[in-house]
């Protein structure tokens, strides 16, 4: 039988300002389960997570936590106040005082001193912390908002593995669609106050949530034609032509008020980027560009060509001087030894990671006018910042909201605004996907994908990297940047490539003329040729793993009778222990078949 779910949540509705944001919304975690939760900006989902929490309570519905279980939360943005020191606060969260060591193998492992000093720290120092406490217990369910980000990407790397390791239940807020592919076994989508699962990982999600909204529209059409029927016979039934039927008239307002539901407008984020005269063939030329901080290295002898159209990424562990290179390539700081030299005709708009820009005392709709009136100035166009706020899913209510008071996903989406309504050939983009939904980030890209001009993008994202990069500039250590083609996983192939041609060069020990069984074997080592054994499960494997998704998908439909457990008990538990053994199967299956096709690749 499937064990009970650790946290549930029931028939939650909250309302704020008049206007229910949770309407009836639920969902369950069971021991070990990893589901992400997703939906556009300003839909609930941290709401939803803090009532998961146990910080905010909803206006009605039912939370429960299994007695004696543990339970960790990271917010967006922790609080850290009351504590001397970083260690203190990791500490804090842990119930075993004798799993002390594994508050400082976080801190390490997450960049952070011990000793740090909490009222000091910058806000993404404070969520590597919040991230250190909510790890270092190993809770029973580990609720996240948003882990990576201000992370770089050897520390994502390392939490997805960190993540994996873990038979902790998870439900994870992201925009990292890599992370959410890796890590998630099922989805909860939460969409217009209500929620819906799939049991699927999320590289499934898409698909399926098209597949929903396709029905939707196919409801509605029948809906459409319904109301036209019983309107039609409002005005020229026979009965109608006598005395009105109140039943008739009750219904036909019933399917109104239903069709009005039915589809509620999602809005759509329009985004368009104001494209200036062209610049020339040369956008920028670095030659021999050196830069350092006091005695440390952060450019040195850099050569590099941007030529107009180019989409660089730029990448590297946080402290790397991504921002620095940023500043040396558009010619707000200058090197200390060699050139930087910037084309003609370059017209460049900038945004910045820190959002330092944006004045949270300042409203909304004096932000995007720069305070003069009610027109923003959109390229060659004067637009009413009513309209031009709704292009970015503002509600018109908004426009006296101070900046302070937005979500961070709605204060990256009015940095979007503010960028792209003036007119540029040259966009630099500094971690320009942090908070944005996962619907913005594919609008963001296709606008990117059909920029005219030119764009320099530092970003953690992975996916979001080989979706727009032409090219990666990245960090190898000591001020050194190599450009590779491609986006990021392109650059790690690339990176594969070079170490193992390094490796064939490496100086080879003297030949022996008569090597022993030793040496021999040594040698055979070296080469690590997969064996008969080795190839033969890497051919039966894929194999093994469809009849396996086959065998899954088989007993999740039997399980998925709401009447079985009635008619059978027996049956049912023998399905979920079915359920249970295929799924450990499969995972196996797939982590072999894994590293042996690493192993086979890398001997090509």
């Amino acid at each position: 039988m499937a064990p009970p779910p650790l946290l549930l949540l029931q028939d939650i509705t909250l309302t704020l300002g008049g206007k229910p944001l949770l309407d009836g919304v639920g969902f369950s975690v069971s021991p070990g389960e990893r589901v992400c939760l997703v939906g556009r900006n300003g839909c609930g989902k941290s709401t939803l997570l803090r009532i998961a929490a146990g910080e905010i309570l909803p206006d009605s519905g039912t939370r429960f936590l299994q007695p004696g279980s543990t339970l960790r939360y990271l917010p967006q943005e922790p609080d850290l106040s009351g504590y001397e020191t970083a260690l203190d606060y990791v500490i804090g969260g842990l119930t075993d005082p004798s799993q002390e060591w594994r508050a400082s193998v976080m801190l390490d492992a997450l960049g952070m001193s011990p000793m740090d000093n909490p009222a000091t720290l910058s806000g993404g120092e404070a969520r590597r912390c919040a991230l250190a406490r909510a790890l270092a217990a190993e809770p029973d369910v580990l609720l996240l908002d948003e882990p990576t980000n201000h992370l770089d990407m050897p520390t994502i790397e390392w939490l997805e593995k960190e993540l994996l390791s873990l038979r902790t239940a998870m439900v994870i807020i992201s925009h990292d669609r890599r992370l959410l592919e890796t890590l998630s076994r099922s989805v909860v989508w939460l969409d217009r106050g209500t929620t819906r699962r799939l049991d699927q990982g999320f590289e499934r999600f898409e698909t399926w949530r098209e597949e929903v909204l396709e029905q939707e529209e196919r409801d509605a059409h029948k809906l459409d034609r319904q109301i036209a029927r019983e309107e039609d016979w409002m005005r020229y039934g026979v009965t109608a032509r006598r005395k009105r039927n109140v039943r008739r008239v009750a219904e036909l307002a019933a399917l109104r008020t239903a069709r009005k539901d039915a589809v509620r407008p999602q809005g759509t984020v329009n985004l368009t980027a104001q494209t200036a005269s062209n610049s020339g063939k040369l956008v920028t030329v670095a030659e021999q560009a050196c830069k350092s901080w006091g005695d440390r290295p952060i450019v040195r002898n850099l050569d590099l060509r941007l030529l107009r159209g180019d989409r660089m990424g730029v990448v590297g562990a946080n402290g790397a001087g991504k921002t620095t290179l940023l500043r040396l390539l558009t010619g707000l700081d200058q090197p200390d030894s060699g050139t930087v030299t910037l084309g003609p005709s370059v017209a460049m708009v900038t945004l910045d990671q820190q959002r330092k820009t944006l004045n949270p005392q300042q409203t909304l709709a004096d932000t995007l006018t720069g305070g003069g009136g009610e027109m923003v100035q959109v390229g060659d166009e004067k637009r009413h910042v009513i309209g031009y706020m709704k292009d970015f899913l503002f509600r018109p209510e908004q426009a006296r909201t101070p900046v302070g008071q937005l979500s961070g996903g709605e204060r990256g989406r009015l940095m979007l605004a503010c960028a792209l309504a003036r007119k540029s050939n040259l966009l630099v983009l500094d971690e320009p996907t942090n908070d944005l939904d996962l619907e913005t980030l594919d609008l963001l890209q296709e606008m990117l994908s059909s920029y005219d001009g030119t764009v320099l993008l530092v970003s953690h994202d992975r996916d979001f990297l080989d979706r727009v990069a032409t090219s990666t500039l990245a960090a190898i250590g000591g001020g050194e940047w190599i450009e590779y083609a491609g986006g990021y996983s392109d650059m790690l192939a690339q990176r594969h490539g070079e170490a193992l041609e390094q490796r064939t060069a490496a100086p080879q020990e003297p030949a022996v003329s008569s090597p022993g069984p030793a040496a021999t074997n040594t040698a055979r080592s070296g080469t690590r040729k997969l064996t008969y054994k080795d190839q033969l499960a890497l051919d039966k494997l894929p194999g093994q793993i469809a009849e396996t998704e086959a065998k899954i998908l088989k007993l999740r439909a039997a399980l998925e009778d709401p009447d079985l457990y009635t008619k059978d008990p027996k049956g049912f538990a023998r399905h979920s222990d079915a359920l249970d053994a295929a799924e450990r199967d499969l995972t196996t299956a797939e982590e072999l078949w894994l590293e042996l096709e690493t192993r086979r690749e890398a001997l090509q």
